[in-house]
């Protein structure tokens, strides 16, 4: 896999002008861009259609979380803007996870719905204020048994879980990673973090970077440099 087409950068900003600086900045050297809530409440789907129309991908990462009919209605407006990707979360369990698959499957085949499994920004500590008890680990392999029983071919996880779902489920399900710094970076407010070489080594699929590339002097030399960790990441993969 060209390893432009395993980073995602993450245009966490608040308005268009910011969001296209980025892109041209970062040039041909990332094919898909995510656009989270800040983005997304501050500009809608026009930018989004812009994006898909420049011939980019976008992972639309609003992580629904609602009941099944109006996740499914979300959904499929997704679907019908182009995106490549797009989140709900896993916890939503069964029912509401089947009618987000089915509704993108009804619009847009090609278009992948990610279980979001236990954010980047929990800690165990967070986990169990939740009532969740057994660990990280543990609550991640559950959602994405859940994820996949539902039809969900992806998942959004740390990498840090990612080489226990790999054993768990195999090579073919899609694993993106947020929580992702180049060795030396801060870990701003996430709380497991690990490095692009580190996050394909374990067997991520797709990398979400957003700071260290979007804040960069040369937003382009710094998505290069990314590249070829995760060119060194794909090296250890393929060893183990």
């Amino acid at each position: 896999m060209d390893p432009r087409e395993r980073l995602i950068v993450a245009l966490d900003v608040s308005s268009a002008a910011a969001a296209r600086k980025i892109v041209a900045a970062v040039g041909d050297s990332a094919l898909t861009y995510k656009v989270g809530m800040q983005l997304y409440t501050a500009e809608g789907p026009a930018l989004v259609r812009e994006l898909i129309d420049s011939g980019r991908r976008v992972f639309l990462d609003l992580k629904y979380h609602d009941i099944p009919n109006t996740v499914a209605s979300a959904v499929r407006e997704a679907a019908r803007l182009g995106v490549g990707f797009l989140t709900v979360h896993a916890s939503g369990s069964n029912k509401m996870l089947q009618a987000a698959v089915d509704a993108g499957l009804s619009v847009n085949p090609e278009m992948m719905v990610l279980a979001v499994t236990v954010l980047t920004s929990f800690d165990e500590n967070q986990l169990t204020k939740i009532g969740v008890r057994g660990g990280i680990t543990s609550q991640v392999l559950r959602l994405t048994a859940l994820a996949i029983s539902n039809g969900c071919k992806g998942i959004v996880t740390s990498a840090q879980e990612a080489s226990a779902v790999r054993a768990e489920f195999g090579r073919e399900l899609t694993i993106v990673t947020p929580g992702v710094r180049p060795a030396g970076s801060g870990n701003d407010d996430q709380a497991r973090v690990v490095t692009p070489a580190e996050a394909i080594a374990a067997g991520a699929s797709h990398i979400v970077v957003g700071r260290p590339i979007t804040a960069a002097a040369d937003p382009a030399v710094e998505a290069r440099e990314i590249l070829a960790q995760i060119e060194s990441g794909h090296h250890s993969e393929a060893i183990s």
